[in-house]
């Protein structure tokens, strides 16, 4: 099988985990995959912090309502940007840290973990909470919490999101 078929097209958002930690290197290598991303100019408005302390897991899984499963996940990346960094930055943040954030899902996939993207950014009160708990400057703007682990019970099945009605070639 190929990238597309043995990732991708499996990949699926896992809100069930064991509990058990996910190791420093694991983190630093799905981190890695994360940073490879592409972003507008080449900018890298991103920064990542990586949670591994059950305390702040739990103090992240108390404050975030779609995040309940960070109460067994055994890490979480938090993609954060920093639209303050320049003007490119500014305008383009969001899609550069969705594209991290793409690579880190698929990177967890790929290694046989699971992960789930929850939102943050733009509700501000998610926002507010996450850069209280992790002390993230005002600058920073946190997207989102990627609990990731082992995954817990079954893995979900993998959606098929293809729909050919949205696919145009060369016109509308």
């Amino acid at each position: 099988m190929d990238f597309i078929e043995s990732v991708i097209l499996t990949r699926a958002s896992v809100r069930s985990f064991t509990g058990q930690a996910v190791s420093k290197d694991l983190l630093t290598r799905i981190a890695r995959a994360g940073m490879a991303a592409p972003s507008a100019v080449n900018v890298q408005p991103w920064e990542l912090v990586v949670v591994t302390s059950r305390e702040t897991l739990d103090a992240l899984c108390r404050n975030l309502p779609y995040a309940k499963m960070l109460d067994k996940a055994g890490a979480a990346f938090v993609v954060c940007g920093n639209p303050a960094k320049d003007a490119v930055a500014k305008l383009h943040w969001v899609e550069d840290c969705s594209a991290v954030t793409e690579n880190i899902l698929l990177a967890v996939h790929s290694l046989g973990l699971g992960a789930v993207w929850t939102a943050v950014h733009p509700d501000q009160a998610r926002v507010a909470a996450v850069r209280k708990i992790l002390g993230i400057p005002e600058t920073i703007v946190p997207l989102n919490v990627i609990p990731v682990g082992v995954i817990g019970g079954n893995a979900p099945a993998p959606k098929d999101k293809f729909n050919p009605k949205a696919l145009h070639f060369d016109r509308w």
